[in-house]
């Protein structure tokens, strides 16, 4: 017999819930396109959180995470694509390992 979850467990349940119901529903609305988006103002309502608690040190850390990516990219379209291809690979092992969708 397994014990009834806590408030603080239902409610990140409800929460990981909500964020796969409307990750879906921007899928199925405008595609990749509509994920990346949903996406982005998550992570944009985070950031705004995480100012308002006094960590704004964040913003470092999302400008760092920006310019890792626009390198990757600008490495990729210059012919070597594995810089691209081990931050896939890694930012999926981070995912399925602490994501939330567990």
């Amino acid at each position: 017999m397994t014990r009834p979850l806590s408030s603080a467990e239902r409610s990140i349940q409800g929460r990981n819930g909500w964020l796969r119901d409307e990750e879906r529903k921007a899928i199925e609305s405008r595609g990749e396109v509509g994920r990346m988006e949903f996406w982005l103002r998550v992570t944009r309502s985070e950031i705004t959180r995480e100012i308002r608690a006094g960590r704004g040190d964040v913003l470092a850390a999302f400008t760092l995470v920006c310019r890792l990516f626009k390198l990757v990219l600008e490495k990729r379209q210059a012919g070597d694509p594995r810089l691209f291809d081990h931050l896939m690979q890694y930012a999926d092992t981070v995912l399925k390992q602490h994501g939330p969708r567990t």
